[in-house]
């Protein structure tokens, strides 16, 4: 099979409707990005806030595609063997034991010939970045939060983002017949490095506006009154125009809507918010800080627009 067998949108508007059939709702920059990335078969470089719906895109791409999801999540300390291959030691200390027990190495030419076949394919054990070029047919690659990777492993991928190979120095390069449709998302705790950028096309997720997040948490959080879906978003909406350490995402804001229908909850209140914050953040400070005014503040706005009783 081949990458033209899979069946890619053939255009943005196309791009938006193939996404909302699994409830993920994108904006039209978001979708041009990824018709653009598919249609020029380059990485797509997402950066953004967490909580924004980045590693959500490849698994939801990856689903409506009806194809392989293949994911890299990076943490400090990464290396090739956890990521690409790594040589399947233990078979090849099984493979030297059987031929000494069977007396058959005799002369040079016969370890060299055990060293050649201690050294192919059959020996490799593939990780998700040698898998994702070694498919019939294209997977997604997600290559999840690169900014939690040391530096050293920018340099890695390009080889892997700009041929679609990978060089094995025993083996040579492996090159995908199928290349895969990668996607790298990073939380911009550090910079990843321009060589690594220049090969791949960049968008930078907003987080929603007001329309959009609740069209996301009807989907995604149902069972609550329209009433109390809009309160949540805008509540949300203003929280994240606070100075906090850490904004919630939309993904809290499906958390906390799911929660408040776990309570039964008809309406947001003073008493409701507070015993639900952890919900929403996760640092103590902003807990903190929505405590001490900032929560009956917003409640005020939204009753002064009508929005509370």
């Amino acid at each position: 099979m081949t990458a033209l067998e899979l069946k890619l949108p053939d255009s943005v508007d196309a791009v938006i409707a193939l996404l909302a059939s699994e409830n993920y709702i994108c904006d039209r920059r978001l979708a041009t990005a990824l018709f653009l990335a598919l249609k020029l078969r380059r990485p797509l470089f997402l950066e953004g806030e967490p909580g924004v719906g980045k590693t959500e895109l490849a698994k939801t791409l990856a689903s409506t595609l009806s194809t392989l999801l293949l994911r890299v999540q990076c943490y400090e300390g990464l290396d090739v063997a956890q990521t690409a291959y790594e040589w399947n030691v233990a078979r090849q200390m099984v493979e030297i034991r059987l031929a000494e027990a069977a007396h058959a190495i005799h002369d040079a030419a016969d370890r060299d010939r055990l060293a050649h076949n201690l050294y192919t394919r059959a020996m490799l054990i593939e990780r998700p970045l040698l898998q994702a070029l070694t498919q019939e047919r294209s997977p997604v690659l997600l290559i999840d939060e690169l900014d939690r990777a040391d530096e050293p492993f920018d340099a890695f991928l390009l080889e892997v983002l700009a041929e679609n190979q990978i060089t094995i120095p025993e083996l040579g390069a492996i090159k995908a017949s199928a290349p895969p449709i990668t996607i790298i998302t990073s939380n911009r705790t550090r910079e990843i490095h321009d060589a690594l950028k220049r090969r791949c096309l960049y968008h930078w997720v907003e987080f929603p506006d007001v329309e959009r997040e609740l069209d996301i948490v009807r989907r995604k959080a149902p069972g609550a009154s329209e009433r109390l879906y809009r309160q949540v978003v805008e509540f949300v909406q203003r929280m994240r125009g606070l100075d906090l350490f850490k904004a919630p995402g939309v993904a809290e804001t499906i958390d906390w809507t799911n929660a408040l229908v776990a309570l039964n909850a008809m309406r947001l209140d003073p008493a409701t918010v507070h015993d639900t914050l952890g919900v929403l953040l996760k640092y103590q400070d902003d807990i903190a800080r929505m405590g001490g005014g900032d929560t009956a503040k917003i409640l005020d706005e939204l009753k002064a627009r009508a929005l509370l009783d």
